[in-house]
C-alpha cells in the first residue's frame, strides 16, 4: 500500500515536472517590457527616408545585445524568460506606419534584449509631415501563446524640415549626425532642370559638362552661371533656421527642402548652402558643406582629383549691403551705376573671398573637431550611405 501511494506521489511529482517543462512558454507570460527608443521620444522622418534604401546605421543601438533591424528606431526591453523562447510582438497602426507582426527567438536565459519589431512606414506621410505631431506608439509582446501584454507611448514625429544634427546617447556620450544635411541636397530634383534651362539661357556657358574640359575656368564658369539665375530669381534672406524641438537629448537645425527653398525664394545659410549643393551636384560638380558655429556655407572642388577647393557665402546671392561683409572697401557706393550682371559678378567674386577667408580662419577647427564643425563632402561614395529625401 505505501507502495503504491510513493508511486502515485512520484508519479505526480514527474507529471508537475513533465507539465511545467511543457507548458513553461505559457507560465512565463508575466515577463514585462519597456518601449524603447534612442532620441528621447522623437522620430525624424529625414533620418528615416535618407537610409530607408541603405544599409546605413546613423544611430546605433546603446545598449545590447539586440534583435531585429535597430533603423526601425523603436524597440521594447524585454528579458529572456527561458533557452530560445519565441516572442511575437505586434505594433499597431498609425498614420505614420502599418500595423506589424514580428517574431524573434531568443537565445539566453535571463538575459535582457533589445528586440526592434518591423516598422512599416508609410513614407508619403513622414516625407509630408510639415510639423511636428504626437502619436500614439502601442506595442504588444507574447512569449509562444501566452497572453500578450500591451503597452503605449507617446513619440513625437519631427516636421521633414528638422535635420537631427547629434545626440546624447544613454550615457550622455554625444553623437554627431551632421552626416545628414546630406539628405536635404537632392540632385534629383526634377526642378532642377528649369535652373539649369535658365542658366544657359543666360549664354554664361554653352553647356554644363562638370570636370570635363580642360580649360581651368571652366568650372568656375559654370558654378557662376547658377549663382547668376539664382540671383535672377530674387532670393532673399530669412534667417529662420530654429525649431520647436526642446531636448537635452537630440539637437535639430530647420532645413529648407530644395522645393521649399525655390517655391519661396528664401533661404538661409544653411538652406542656401543645400540648395547650391544640389544644383552642382545636378551638373557633376562635387560640392561641400562647411559648418562652423552658428553658419554654413558651401564649397566646390575645382578639379576632378580634389586637390582644389573653391568655396562660397550663399547669403550673398540675395538683396545685400556689401558694406556688411567688406566694410573697409566701400562696395555699395563703388557699385553705384553698375549693371545687374556686373554686379552678380562681383558678388560671386566677393562671396567667394568672404568664404575663402572664413574657410582659412577656421580651417583647423572645421577638420579636428566634429562636434561643432563640420566638413561635408557630397560625393558618390556618401551617396550609397545617404539619400536625398526629396519632397
Amino acid at each position: 500500500m505505501k507502495r503504491a501511494i510513493l508511486f502515485i506521489c512520484i508519479a505526480a511529482v514527474a507529471g508537475a515536472a513533465l507539465s511545467f517543462y511543457l507548458l513553461r512558454d505559457r507560465i512565463f507570460l508575466s515577463s514585462d517590457f519597456e518601449i524603447e527608443d534612442e532620441l528621447g521620444g522623437n522620430i525624424f522622418p529625414s533620418l528615416i527616408l535618407s537610409v530607408a534604401t541603405t544599409d546605413t546605421l546613423i544611430v546605433r543601438p546603446t545598449e545590447g545585445p539586440t534583435l531585429g533591424n535597430p533603423k526601425s528606431h523603436i524597440s521594447i526591453r524585454i528579458t529572456n524568460p527561458h533557452p530560445n523562447a519565441r516572442l511575437r510582438i505586434e505594433v499597431a497602426e498609425t498614420p505614420f506606419f502599418k500595423r506589424s507582426v514580428s517574431e524573434f527567438i531568443l537565445p539566453e536565459e535571463g538575459q535582457t534584449y533589445a528586440v526592434y519589431p518591423d516598422i512599416l512606414w508609410n513614407y508619403d506621410a513622414l516625407r509630408n509631415n510639415l510639423q511636428a505631431e504626437p502619436i500614439s506608439v502601442s506595442v504588444a509582446a507574447q512569449f509562444y501563446d501566452a497572453k500578450p501584454t500591451r503597452h503605449v507611448r507617446t513619440f513625437s514625429v519631427r516636421s521633414i524640415n528638422e535635420c537631427l544634427i547629434g545626440y546624447n546617447d544613454k550615457h550622455n556620450r554625444f553623437h554627431n549626425t551632421g552626416v545628414l544635411f546630406a539628405a536635404y541636397v537632392n540632385e534629383d530634383s526634377p526642378l532642377i532642370d528649369a535652373i539649369l534651362r535658365e542658366a544657359l539661357n543666360t549664354r554664361i556657358v554653352n553647356r554644363f559638362q562638370g570636370y570635363q574640359s580642360k580649360r581651368k575656368d571652366n568650372v568656375d564658369k559654370q558654378v557662376y552661371a547658377l549663382w547668376n539665375v539664382l540671383q535672377r530669381r530674387k532670393f532673399r534672406y530669412s534667417s529662420i533656421s530654429y525649431s520647436s524641438l526642446s531636448s537635452n537629448v537630440v539637437y535639430a537645425q530647420r532645413v529648407r527642402t530644395l522645393e521649399d527653398a525655390l517655391k519661396s525664394s528664401q533661404v538661409n545659410c544653411v538652406d542656401g548652402s543645400v540648395l547650391f549643393a544640389s544644383l552642382l551636384r545636378a551638373v557633376n560638380i562635387d560640392p561641400i558643406l562647411v559648418r562652423i558655429p552658428g553658419h554654413m556655407y558651401v564649397g566646390y572642388y575645382t578639379d576632378r582629383s580634389h586637390r582644389q577647393a573653391e568655396f562660397l557665402e550663399t547669403t550673398m546671392i540675395g538683396d545685400i549691403d556689401l558694406d556688411d561683409f567688406f566694410p573697409e572697401e566701400k562696395l555699395d557706393s563703388a557699385s553705384q551705376g553698375k549693371s545687374q550682371e556686373e554686379m552678380s559678378r562681383l558678388t560671386f567674386e566677393k562671396s567667394k573671398e568672404y568664404a575663402r577667408r572664413k574657410y582659412s580662419a577656421d580651417s583647423a577647427n572645421i577638420h579636428s573637431q566634429p562636434r561643432r564643425y563640420m566638413f561635408l563632402e557630397i560625393s558618390k561614395a556618401l551617396r550609397r550611405k545617404i539619400q536625398p529625401i526629396g519632397k
